[in-house]
């Protein structure tokens, strides 16, 4: 007999073990694995005596799985024995898995990853990813790695996600060639939880059960219990939608260890009128509410009703008896909850066929719930007994939702000589374990043995077995078991001693197998769950084991010599809000290609022939009784084994009888043949893959060490370590850490990789805990001659009283008054808190750090009848907070630009500045910076060009476009440094990401991402993303899908169709909106470098030549000539420029234009002189002149330059900062300086130095005199950009343009709310010429202690004409489509007073045009009571 896996592992090393057993002679062994004909021996072995021996041989190596012959043949000089049985041959793939550092992430975050491959062995692998995306929520690739490699075999990577991230399911995705590995990140808007529910009930109860008790606990993420009340309920649902499901809620309040219980009468559920529609479940709910700040957090949980009322079974009765001996037995009958049932009478039964019984006898529990029985069997049949034991007198089946109990079944088996024509009743059982083996340990496990009926002249048999795991054999071995002579039957133990070792991890598959000397083979199986383990062993430790917030600790890390191990800590909230996510043994063992087996392929099964009986020989029928299931073949089926033999173990195809033959019927499952008998020289093997080959923490009764921590805290990350560490050659490393500031547990996941293996350390927590914690209460932001009361709560979570001295630092910025009835230092207890407070005045504007400081101190006091303590660690908390101190009214600013460019001369400016005789007083500040490049201001602001909000698709793109035409100036100049890029690429990254959320399912993009596509923006978006490939990665799949969607809205005459609005109205006016879209879309794909003879392009170029006789709208004019450019028609764009040089503005040598003598927009003359500007640039050759015209624009258009290096508004700052970024390539020179000379009103100067060394630098200086005439002097051979900047405040002006705006306040002023509400009415109203507004924004600020209420801001979001609400800081930014002429339009907010401020000043609301930002007004609301 040969036992084999099924399935062997390609190019593996593996191990086969043979038994001889009864040789009469000497045989020689010879096996062969045969593939295409061809045979190879692997072993050859002759012997005359018996043996078990194991032997290695090569799998062979196949690229796809082949399915080869085991032949197996035996030979003597008189014996013979051949057999082959089909073995797969088959080739796993490396395993790949994917590590995120958290399984949840907010917008804005970022997602940190790693991509390990390993082999089935768990030994790394190098692997080459084709492809490694993140995709979004709507399928996007917003991130993409192509065809990288691991460094030390783990792939590092990382990807911001932007602050407007969707929220939703997103997916890191890996491509190794067609193999697609997929790995779920989810983004929420979410606050962890600060603590932990756990439920401490059972998962099922009876339906006859009275009580249900259930317990709830809550835990804070540091350990402590939480102080508050715990709402419970119990239901059970219902099947009919109008009917009330049976539901009790009870509300108790929390005991000191964070707990609370409660004892539900389940009489409320369970005989309940309407119990037919109502589902056999129950649902508990669990909601806890922390005392004090009302933050609550919710579990669910399930529990099954079950209909089993008890249970009953047989203890301590023999398995097998001998006809006419008297049986002794017992039955225990329990409750559903394992309790016993005393004095409860049960029925002895004998089972007859399927459905009858025969009543034995009457039984009556005794106090213990046992009742023994004598059974003497004289008188009953000579067969196995099928014992039952029931509460009913005849064996019932149990009927729908009727309460039963469980019933015990026993079988007697009869002791009977081993015949030919008879059934063995000879048995192994192996026995099972409670518990998963232990890794590393020897176990000792029990085999219980049963040989009946045998005669043994040997004296003893051999049991052999078998250890299987993950498909092949680990170990084997066998054990002699002595037979006593002369008795019938022989019962026992013996005793198999297994080595777990981590190869054999997740489970261990245990055969035993014995051959006995009537030719009978029985054989058990059993599998066994292990640890699970590696041979790579990893271990975390953090020195010292507990922390305060801010200290310094070691993070002590052990593996092999030579390891590289990945780190992740983690804050274990995250975990709490996803459980059941992190890096364990369990995903490793998953992604094995077998952990056990329990079949044999179906393209494995082998040919059957027939079988000769002889007369009275035991068959049995296909599909037998049940119980054969535990006969060799199956057994060995179950193990996946495949068996290779002479002897007879399965039933037959068919049989042959006196030279008939009888077949099988078609469709019966081949069941054992059961006895089976051994041959003279049976042979018994089976082949396998061969098997593979601190420092205690200090807690806080640690001595302490002089002086006194100090916690002062500000860090308070989600993902403290994210990191690779190299392990040396003394298998060790010390990462000396720094403790976050947040109170909670952290979770650090550690695995390494070393050439032996992948090896997971235990999850190690460390807990920072601060005895006592100190929390601010403070405005964001409060305006002059406010003051408010400044409020320092101490927490203290030991479980003992402290002192505590509460003392705020000594500032000139403000003043603190001490409260009349106010102790600055007192008693607190256990999980007490008390609050201290002053009142605080600002005397200074700007930004002010307040810090507040607690410190628990000795003191000889009692405190609730104990002695104070002083904390070894954590003795003083600081905390330190922001105040915005902002001056009265409205704030302006006033801007002076000059592009300076001497060549050998000295060139020199002059302003005058005044102040406004209303300027609020103090509010003045001026500043003068000098840069050498006239796109470094710009670059100095890539995310704040504009002091305006970026909350719509085409002002997001105003934020990413920018910085593609700077980096592209920059490495065109060689100036393109590795700190730029990065911070470029990270802003290009977030605003593509953004961008998407605008994105439509056809590829075109709009405003808000809603409605129809907008053709202007689709095109201002594919321009863009076109020139930010070669930055960042952009899915080649959204370029296409907006091109495709682009040439749809192409009309026949090659015009493109107006979709959406224009978004500055000013630009109509002459030729249609559709020649100047044209224009746009054409240019866009022209910079895309698409072809002017691509059908779409000529086109709409043809489209564009057929609008050229009209010139009267500037703007278009403009962007034609920039058009033709691009298309290399210099005929044509002669022409257009010549027309604008006779409408251009020229002054003091500068040049720009406007779209008419009336309409002076400053944001549409921007662009309109920049694409003049990119006209004038982008011809080739570029001749002396063209750059002395542009440079005449340009120094015009520098003039108009924002503070920020923006301009006035969104597109009017893209299309300059691109013409000004080509036109500095063109005219860029290393060589030259040139030093700038300001002289102050008050006589004084300063210098600066601008050189090529330093043409990037942003050289700033704040100056004193905010009015008088400042002179600027450059003198050199560089240029150089000066710019003066005026900060002033002026009271809220009342005078409005072609926009007002008007609140009004509603608040009950006698209300004794603590938290007062104000609601206010706006009236927004456009009285213009036009007859709607581009969009318009609505700047309201808050009144200082005030927030909006989130269910109003709710309800503004669905209000008329409002696309988008947001908050900043104090503001509430909202977005309208637009404002109809002459028509008002009203909304209305509430606000809610957070903290009370003393002498409120009014608040500004500000209106404006977003196009067109110089159409405003203003407007302040006061808070009404007194």
């Amino acid at each position: 007999m040969v036992a084999i896996p099924a399935v062997i592992q390609a190019g593996s090393e593996a191990k086969l073990c043979a038994s001889l057993l009864q040789p009469t002679e000497t045989l020689v062994m010879t096996i062969s694995l045969i593939a295409d004909e061809q045979s190879k021996i692997i072993l050859q072995e002759s012997s005359d005596q018996e043996f078990h021996r194991c032997f290695l041989f090569q799998a062979p190596h196949v690229k796809s799985v082949k399915v080869q012959y085991f032949k197996v043949e035996v030979r003597g000089e008189t014996f013979l024995s051949t057999e082959e049985r089909k073995v797969m041959i088959k080739p796993y793939s490396p395993m790949t898995f994917v590590q995120t550092d958290k399984p949840i992430y907010n917008p804005g975050q970022t997602v940190n990853f790693r991509v390990i491959t390993l082999d089935t062995n768990f030994s790394p692998v190098n692997q080459l990813y084709n492809v490694v995306e993140l995709e979004d929520v709507q399928l996007n690739r917003i991130g993409q790695w192509v065809n990288t490699s691991s460094t030390g075999n783990i792939l590092q990577l990382s990807h911001p996600l932007n602050s407007e991230a969707p929220v939703g399911s997103y997916a890191i995705v890996v491509w190794i060639g067609d193999n697609k590995i997929y790995h779920p990140a989810v983004c929420l808007f979410l606050v962890l939880p600060k603590f932990e529910i756990k439920m401490n009930l059972t998962d099922e109860i009876s339906i006859v059960q009275e009580e249900y008790k259930v317990e709830v606990c809550a835990t804070y993420t540091y350990g402590q219990p939480v102080p508050g009340n715990a709402e419970v309920e119990l239901c059970r649902p219902q099947r009919v939608p109008d009917y009330t499901a049976p539901c009790h809620k009870e509300s108790i309040e929390m005991d000191q260890t964070g707990c609370a219980s409660h004892v539900f009468n389940m009489s409320i559920f369970t005989k309940n009128a309407g119990q037919k529609i109502l589902i056999d479940r129950l649902s508990f709910k669990a909601k806890v509410e922390e005392e004090g700040t009302g933050i609550t957090r919710s579990e669910e949980k399930h529990i099954a009703l079950s209909y089993v009322i008890g249970k009953l079974t047989f203890v301590d009765t023999t398995k097998i008896y001998e006809h006419g001996s008297i049986i002794e037995g017992k039955i225990t009958a329990v409750h559903f909850n394992n309790t016993p049932i005393s004095d409860m009478l049960v029925y002895l039964l004998e089972k007859k066929g399927w459905w009858s019984s025969n009543h034995l006898q009457n039984l009556t529990t005794d106090s213990h719930g046992i009742a023994s029985f004598s059974l003497n069997t004289t008188t009953m049949s000579k067969e196995d007994i099928n014992l039952i034991v029931s509460n009913t007198p005849e064996v019932e089946n149990t009927r729908y939702r009727v309460p039963y109990f469980n019933k015990g079944e026993h079988v007697l088996s009869l002791i009977q000589p081993t015949s030919s024509h008879s059934k063995t009743s000879s048995s192994l059982a192996i026995q099972k374990m409670e518990k998963p083996l232990a890794c590393g340990e020897e176990v000792s496990i029990t085999i219980q043995y049963a040989i009946v009926g045998e005669t043994v002249p040997k004296g003893s048999v051999d049991v052999i077995y078998l250890a299987l795991s993950r498909g092949v054999i680990h170990q084997h071995g066998h054990m002699k078991v002595t037979v006593q002579q002369g008795s019938p039957v022989t019962e026992g133990e013996v005793t198999l001693k297994l080595a777990v070792v981590p190869e054999m991890a997740p489970l261990v598959q245990v055969l035993v197998y014995s051959m006995l000397p009537s030719e009978t083979v029985i054989a058990h199986s059993m599998n066994f769950p292990t640890e699970k383990c590696f041979r790579h062993k990893v271990f975390v430790e953090f020195s010292p084991s507990k922390a305060v917030p801010g200290e310094e600790n070691t993070l002590q890390l052990s593996a092999q010599p030579g390891s590289l191990c990945g780190l992740s800590t983690v804050d274990k909230s995250v975990h709490i809000m996803e459980p059941g996510k992190r890096l364990d043994a369990d995903k490793i063992f998953d992604l094995l290609p077998v952990k056990e087996t329990g079949y044999v392929p179906y393209e494995l099964q082998d040919p059957v022939g027939c079988l000769h009986v002889r007369l009275r020989r035991y068959v049995p029928y296909p599909n037998g009784p049940s119980e054969e299931k535990n006969q060799p073949y199956e057994v060995f089926q179950k193990l996946g084994l495949k068996l290779a033999t002479n002897l007879v173990l399965r039933v037959p195809y068919c049989l042959r009888y006196k030279g008939r033959q009888y077949h099988r019927p078609y469709g019966y499952n081949a069941y054992p043949v059961t006895t089976t008998r051994l041959n003279p020289g049976a042979v018994i093997l089976s082949f396998s893959k061969a098997g593979l080959g601190g420092v205690p923490g200090v807690g806080f009764s640690a001595a302490p060490a002089p002086p006194p921590i100090h916690t002062v805290r500000t860090f308070f990350p989600e993902t403290w370590i994210w990191d690779l560490v190299e392990v040396g050659e003394s298998g060790s490393a010390d990462v000396p850490l720094t403790v976050p500031d947040t109170i909670t547990t952290w979770e650090t996941e550690a695995f390494c990789l070393a050439p032996s293996g992948f090896g997971l350390a235990p999850l190690v927590e460390i807990t920072v805990f601060q005895p006592f914690f100190l929390e601010l209460t403070l405005p964001y932001s409060i305006i002059r001659g406010e003051h408010f009361e400044l409020k320092a709560t101490v927490f203290n979570y030991l479980s003992k009283c402290i002192m505590v001295s509460v003392t705020p630092a000594p500032s000139l910025d403000y003043t603190l008054t001490p409260l009349n009835d106010v102790q600055y230092s007192s008693c607190l207890c256990a999980n007490g808190r008390k609050t201290f407070s002053w009142t605080m005045a600002p005397s200074v504007l700007g930004d002010l750090n307040v810090s507040v400081s607690a410190e628990a101190v000795q003191s000889h006091a009692v405190c609730d009848n104990e002695i104070v303590s002083v904390p070894e660690r954590g003795r003083i908390d600081t905390v330190t907070q922001s105040l915005l101190v902002k001056a009265e009214g409205t704030e302006k600013t006033d801007t002076y630009n000059w592009l300076l460019c001497p060549t050998g001369e000295t060139l020199t400016e002059e302003v005058e500045l005044q102040l406004p005789k209303n300027v609020v007083d103090g509010s003045d500040g001026i500043s003068l910076s000098v840069i050498g490049d006239i796109l470094g201001r710009a670059l100095k602001n890539l995310d704040g060009l504009l002091q305006m909000p970026y909350g719509c698709g085409e002002q997001n793109m105003a934020l990413l476009a920018p910085n593609i035409y700077i980096l592209e100036y920059l490495r065109n100049t060689e100036q393109l440094t590795p700190g730029i890029r990065d911070k470029a690429t990270k802003f290009l990254t977030s605003g593509y990401q953004r961008q998407l959320n605008y994105k439509h399912f056809d590829g075109a993009y709009s405003t808000f991402g809603q409605g129809s596509g907008n053709t202007w923006l689709t095109a201002f978006v594919l321009r863009s993303f076109g020139k930010a490939q070669s930055f960042i990665y952009i899915d080649p799949a959204n370029i296409k899908e907006s091109t495709t969607w682009l040439e749809r809205q192409q009309g026949k005459h090659g015009c493109f169709v107006r979709l959406g609005k224009l978004f500055n109205n000013r630009m109509k006016g002459g030729v249609t909106d559709e020649v100047t879209l044209t224009a746009y879309i054409t240019a866009s794909m022209l910079e895309l470098n698409m072809s002017v003879s691509d059908p779409v392009v000529y086109g709409s170029l043809s489209c564009l030549r057929n609008s050229t006789s009209d010139l009267s709208n500037t703007y278009t004019t403009a962007l034609l000539a920039y058009t033709f450019t691009l298309a290399g028609d210099m005929e044509t764009r002669a022409q257009l420029l010549q027309h604008l040089d006779t409408v251009a503005l020229q002054e003091g040598g500068l040049l720009h234009w406007t779209q008419t003598s009336s309409e002076t927009s400053a944001s549409l003359a921007v662009e309109i002189s920049s694409y003049v500007l990119l006209a004038s640039v982008s011809a080739s050759p570029l001749s002396t002149t063209d750059l002395g015209y542009a440079s005449r624009i340009v120094r015009w258009l520098v003039r108009q330059q924002n503070a920020n290096g923006g301009f006035s508004s969104t597109q009017d700052t893209v299309v300059a900062l691109q013409a000004l970024a080509l036109y500095s390539t063109m005219v860029f020179s290393r060589e030259g300086t040139s030093t700038v000379t300001v002289q102050f009103p008050s006589g004084g100067q300063h210098l600066f130095e601008v050189n090529k060394n330093n043409k990037l630098l942003y050289q700033e200086r704040a100056l004193q005199d905010t009015e008088g005439k400042y002179s600027v002097e450059v003198k050199g051979s560089a240029c150089a950009s000066v710019q003066v900047v005026l900060h002033y405040n002026i009271p809220t002006p009342t005078d409005s343009t072609t926009l007002s705006i008007q609140v009004k306040t509603e608040v009950d002023c006698n209300s004794n709310s603590l938290r007062p509400r104000v609601t206010l009415k706006l009236q927004s109203q456009y009285n213009g010429k036009e007859l709607t507004t581009n969009m318009i924004i609505v700047d309201l600020k808050m009144l200082s202690g005030f927030a909006p209420d989130p269910e109003s801001l709710e309800r503004l979001w669905g209000s008329l004409l409002v696309d988008r609400v947001d908050t900043k800081d104090d503001h509430v930014l909202m977005y309208l489509r637009e404002l109809p002429s002459l028509l008002p339009v009203n909304h209305t907010l509430d606000i809610i007073q957070e903290l009370p401020v003393q002498n409120l000043k009014p608040a500004v609301v500000k209106i404006y045009d977003y196009y067109q930002p110089s159409d405003q007004a203003e407007t302040e609301y006061v808070f009404p009571c007194k």
